[in-house]
């Protein structure tokens, strides 16, 4: 597979959301129910219960809410799949360090919390391989432990084409190859705009550093079908410090990966910019990784702004418009 790696140029892929299908999960998952109702969620274990009835991943931030910046857009990559299954749990049978992922989404002007929008979250797994598109990921394992552990460093130039693991980044949008959905989902904010996924910790690939994608969706209506209509308003990219990703290269299966790493500094989409980049705040045992990691996140967005990926940024009635601030190599 060739391309250029976070490409924002590409042809549109059901950009608009005009007929948004959302395959509900199997057993065990809750699914959406009629307009206007409400849809059945359980705490997961190491959740709380937060003020209004709503849950929240332990260790986050607590007090003051603080107001964010508008959090940075990036490109969409091309293996979004805009069928995902509606559920919080995305693990399904992927092994890798457990990560409870919450997600606080407002609006950046006036910092209001943004109910029942739908946020899509997708990732690769922990050897680099993407769902959906397994026979374009050649993933990173395989090969026995690496003899050392992870510097970050590539060696040689950098690459000029698609990562060998599994994009998840350039513009072109690939039609998916197989039909596995691990390690996607799509969940609606509560009534304080939170959201909460259960997933692994994502491994890396060649010319990226470890990274989850996400999508913020508006105004369009929840149905017994899912989410319908509306617009996107976010897509973005959460990254992890360093710190976090070497402990995790520690552990199986990531410890097998033979994979050359992109740091977090030598990325080409994440700005620097810390949390308004898409920086997540983590909290794990320090000397046992292994256990778990809780991250959380507040994401400012334009409510009446469509920020598709792959287009550039569209104001309502405004003629002129304003690219996204991801940059592509």
């Amino acid at each position: 597979m060739t391309g250029n790696i976070e490409n924002q140029q590409g042809p549109r892929h059901k950009r608009d959301l005009t007929r948004r299908k959302v395959v509900v999960a199997g057993a065990g998952a809750a699914v959406a129910v009629g307009a206007g109702a409400t849809l059945a969620a359980g705490a997961f274990a190491g959740e709380t219960k937060a003020k209004g009835g709503g849950t929240s991943a332990t260790g986050t931030a607590t007090g003051a809410e603080t107001c964010y910046k508008l959090t940075s857009e990036t490109t969409e990559g091309p293996y979004y799949i805009d069928a995902d299954k509606l559920r919080q749990d995305i693990t399904e049978d992927k092994e890798g360090i457990p990560l409870t992922l919450g997600i606080k989404v407002i609006d950046s002007e006036t910092c209001e919390p943004l109910r029942d929008a739908a946020v899509d979250i997708w990732h690769c797994d922990a050897l680099g391989i993407y769902s959906g598109y397994e026979s374009l990921s050649t993933g990173g394992g395989g090969g026995g432990a690496p003899s050392g552990t992870p510097t970050g460093t590539p060696t040689g130039e950098p690459p000029t084409g698609a990562p060998s693991g599994g994009t998840g980044g350039g513009g072109m949008h690939e039609e998916p190859t197989d039909d596995e959905r691990y390690l996607r989902g799509t969940w609606r904010t509560d009534k304080q705009g939170r959201v909460t996924f259960r997933t692994v910790f994502p491994g890396w690939y060649r010319g990226r550093c470890v990274h989850i994608h996400t999508k913020v969706h508006v105004d369009g209506e929840w149905t017994d079908a899912g989410y319908e209509g509306g617009h996107t308003c976010h897509t973005g990219q959460f990254f992890f410090d360093e710190e976090s990703v070497l402990a995790s290269a520690e552990v199986a299966p990531y410890s097998t990966s033979t994979t050359e790493r992109t740091t977090l500094t030598e990325d080409t989409i994440y700005d620097q910019s810390g949390t308004q980049g898409g920086l997540l705040k983590l909290k794990y045992d320090k000397k046992n990784i292994a256990k778990g990691v809780q991250a959380s996140i507040t994401v400012g967005v334009d409510p009446e702004a469509t920020h598709d990926g792959t287009d550039d940024a569209v104001q309502p009635g405004a003629s002129a418009t304003a690219s996204a601030t991801a940059s592509a190599s």
